[in-house]
């Protein structure tokens, strides 16, 4: 028998009950389309994530106290960095074109009657470049407030919105932890990400923060921006070179600091995502398995009911084959009718959750060709065990069926 009869006759079957059909077909509908909506949020998610890291930079090299040992930091010795050793970085190691030390900690921030927890971030003048962001009002501190210790700050956008609001705080007086500091700039927003808000924070001289603020005399990092990010390597071995002669560490001794790389992070960070995306995509495939299964339920519930008709076919000369391939086809069909509808509900639920959920979604033609490969794939194999059943039915034994 010619295929295209046993497609007619697939056809027919499954017409014949539409309303079973639609139901068997229902499991493979909200499989693709979980599948495609779930990888395509997720997908959206990395890619904004991603997007709003490299802002900070991707060719920033940042130094920090203690010593590192496989994935696990011992920070048994934090005062191991001190201001001195940013100008000396700065001073000794080439192919590089900004220096800022950095110490931090949350502070409660006061103007009028609002409060605020934010970061204070005190830095050196050269920060602003380095983490990329850009002045909204006012100006940066210079090197002549940062060597007098003056009492300025530089407000992050989210500050500005927590206790301003509306207004323009150039030249009000905020108090951080109970002490006045002069408001001479404000930044431009860059964006929260889930577990943190580059735009809560203030940045203050590094001595400020030091001598008035916090009290110490190490620092807690040191950023270091490379000219060209393909130098990151070689500027890391620089910075490791000068340091451990700076703090008279010998020959086979283990550093007292460790060198971290930014575009190593962001691509770590950029796995671990992309792994949390799959996660997503397969928690969705779950339920194209069970829609898989309820292909196979109804087979087997389609060749019981028809087992007369096997016989009739068999005893008329059909072939095994083709009855295998006639009860595939039917299978084969609901789960390609399935994952077509699928597709198109997944493609619209992931336009619904962008419009009106705001969030970002990427539906990419990979996951459509996945999810739909996978849901025909679904419909062979779970097809085939019902169908090599009705293949190998006993002619008299079918035909003596009641």
């Amino acid at each position: 028998m010619l295929i295209f009869d046993l497609f007619k006759m697939a056809i027919r079957s499954l017409t014949s009950h539409k309303l079973r059909t639609f139901l068997t077909a229902l499991g493979i509908i909200i499989g693709v389309a979980s599948v495609i909506s779930m990888v395509s949020i997720g997908e959206g998610a990395r890619q904004q994530t991603l997007s709003t890291i490299s802002k900070f930079g991707t060719n920033i090299i940042t130094v920090k106290p203690g010593q590192q040992k496989s994935r696990h930091v011992t920070t048994g010795k934090v005062d191991t960095l001190m201001l001195s050793d940013a100008d000396f970085i700065e001073k000794h190691v080439p192919l590089i074109t900004g220096v800022a030390a950095q110490v931090y900690r949350s502070a409660q921030l006061k103007f009028g009657n609002k409060n605020s927890n934010s970061t204070v971030r005190g830095t050196g003048k050269s920060y602003v470049r380095l983490a990329n962001f850009e002045m909204q009002r006012g100006r940066y501190f210079n090197q002549q407030e940062i060597i007098a210790s003056k009492r300025i700050c530089v407000l992050g956008a989210t500050v500005v919105k927590n206790l301003f609001e509306e207004a323009n705080p150039l030249g009000e007086t905020i108090k951080v932890d109970g002490k006045n500091f002069m408001v001479i700039g404000t930044t431009e927003p860059k964006g929260a990400l889930s577990w943190f808000d580059p735009d809560d924070q203030i940045f203050i001289p590094v001595t400020t923060a030091q001598k008035r603020v916090f009290g110490m005399n190490h620092i807690q990092s040191i950023d270091v921006k490379a000219a060209k990010i393909e130098d990151l390597e070689l500027i890391k071995e620089d910075i490791a070179q000068v340091l451990r002669l700076r703090h008279n560490i010998a020959e086979g001794k283990e550093n007292d600091f460790y060198v971290q790389n930014s575009s190593q992070w962001l691509n770590s960070w950029g796995d671990a995502s992309k792994t949390f995306t799959y996660l997503l995509g397969g928690i969705a495939a779950i339920s194209l398995m069970v829609g898989g299964i309820g292909i196979m339920n109804i087979m087997l519930v389609s060749v019981t009911e028809r087992t007369r008709e096997i016989g009739i076919r068999k005893a008329i000369g059909a072939k095994k084959r083709e009855i295998l391939v006639q009860f595939l086809i039917e299978s084969v069909l609901i789960s390609f009718l399935g994952g077509g509808v699928g597709v198109f509900l997944g493609v619209g639920i992931s336009e619904m959750v962008s419009n009106i959920g705001g969030w970002d979604t990427i539906v990419s033609t990979q996951s459509i060709f996945l999810a739909f490969g996978f849901s025909v794939a679904i419909g062979v194999f779970f097809g085939f065990y019902p169908a090599n059943k009705a293949a190998n039915m006993n002619p008299i034994e079918a035909l003596r069926y009641e």
